[in-house]
């Protein structure tokens, strides 16, 4: 009988030696190391050892290819890529919808290279399951940590906009806060619902069909309940943030990442140097939307074709700013605008912005790992973390643009792809 399409592949017993033409273990330290071998079981690296060693039947022979971790997206949207039917199909896609299309759409993530990522805005009931039935092993994705429904000021940018009254009442997620007292009640069920993370809209946003502006939505006031309340549940805080007075308010407020961060200044800067905060660029996001804007039948409304045109290519600059400013920075895609499999597209727009190509690559590994709370599980390949590997041909030191064609996906010592 033949195993169902979606089970992932077994486990191999014993350990495994992976031969390593080329090896990255640790970005942060941007060694490349020569004829090198990962020896993995029970999913973790178990050691790394100077030349090719192991019996053949246990070898797996990337002697000519460059092997660095499992790659990191700080942000993608599973359920979902924006389309021109959005609006119609929210209301007509179940929780069950979205965690099918979530299926697809982490499979697709995977075989780009992408084994771990952080989901910042989906229905709870569709992304959690989705999580948990990864991390169960009943289907291939990479790990999520998931946050769910995302925060909202009611009337914000997480509300629903251009529907009729009776319509919006029926749709409405349990998103919506006003007050800090209302906030601290959101934060506090939201993880009891199993949010990993909190996320929230501190600004208004691009594809909103809200003709309101990209800055400042929750009050200073909310934002600190907000934070104060994620943090002594032990949960870490990003905001969706294009505006300079909703990027500053929400680091001021103990904020522990901006996603976008379009319009940040000065004042920016070092309020995310004095808070240990990341930025995450997003910047494959602003090239979709731009793009859109640019585009005289793109689907995009009035209000959000605007929004589009300013913010979207603004975007590179800002990274190119923040980079040299330095400004910690994780990877970062919005994938769900832009199409998921094309994370690796980020690392390009990156370089672009001033990064070097290692730079850029630790963005999506020791970066992003630090960023999530993950440093001692993913980013690197040394004993005791995750067996998460990928491996290409060419060096990504010199043209990351090679990470856009992962030959070979390993996560958790079990290999997802491989041609």
């Amino acid at each position: 009988m033949l195993a169902p399409a979606f089970a992932s592949p077994p486990a191999h017993d014993g350990p495994r030696y992976i031969h390593a033409g080329r090896l990255l273990a640790d970005p942060a330290s941007g060694r490349v190391l020569s004829r090198m071998t990962v020896v993995v079981e029970d999913g973790r690296v178990v050691d790394l050892r100077d030349g090719f060693v192991g019996t053949p039947g246990e070898t797996i022979d990337l002697s000519d290819r460059f092997v660095l971790p499992g790659l990191i997206d700080s942000h993608v949207h599973l359920g979902h890529e924006n389309g021109p039917d959005d609006k119609l199909l929210r209301t007509v896609r179940s929780a069950a919808d979205l965690a099918i299309n979530g299926v697809q759409f982490a499979r697709r993530t995977l075989d780009a290279g992408f084994t771990t990522v952080a989901d910042l805005g989906a229905e709870n009931e569709a992304i959690f399951a989705l999580r948990d039935g990864i991390a169960a092993g009943k289907l291939p994705g990479p790990r999520i940590l998931a946050a769910g429904n995302v925060l909202s000021p009611h009337g914000g940018e997480g509300d629903l906009f251009g529907y009729r009254d009776d319509v919006t009442r029926a749709l409405q997620r349990p998103n919506l806060c006003s007050g800090a007292g209302d906030c601290r009640r959101l934060v506090r069920q939201q993880v009891q619902r199993g949010a990993d993370l909190i996320k929230i809209v501190a600004t208004g946003a691009v594809l909103s069909d809200a003709d309101a502006g990209v800055d400042q939505q929750f009050t200073d006031a909310e934002l600190q309940a907000i934070v104060d309340t994620a943090h002594a549940l032990g949960r870490r805080v990003t905001a969706h943030a294009h505006g300079t007075a909703g990027v500053n308010a929400f680091l001021r407020a103990g904020g522990d990442a901006i996603e976008h961060g379009t319009w940040l200044d000065d004042d920016s800067v070092a309020l995310f140097k004095r808070n240990g905060a990341w930025l995450v660029p997003t910047l494959l996001a602003g090239d979709t939307v731009a793009g859109w804007a640019a585009d005289p039948d793109s689907f995009l409304g009035p209000a959000a074709k605007a929004k589009a045109a300013s913010v979207g290519p603004a975007m590179l600059a800002m990274a190119r700013r923040a980079h040299a400013a330095g400004v910690p920075i994780a990877f970062g895609t919005d994938s769900g605008v832009s199409r998921h499999g094309d994370n690796a597209r980020e690392f390009g727009l990156l370089v672009a912005a001033g990064l070097t190509p290692l730079e850029a690559v630790r963005t999506a590994t020791v970066n992003a790992a630090a960023h999530l709370g993950l440093a001692d599980e993913v980013g690197r390949l040394a004993p005791g973390m995750a067996a998460d590997l990928v491996a290409v041909d060419g060096d990504p030191l010199q043209d990351v643009t090679v990470l856009r064609r992962v030959r070979l996906v390993m996560k958790a010592g079990v290999i997802h792809k491989d041609h």
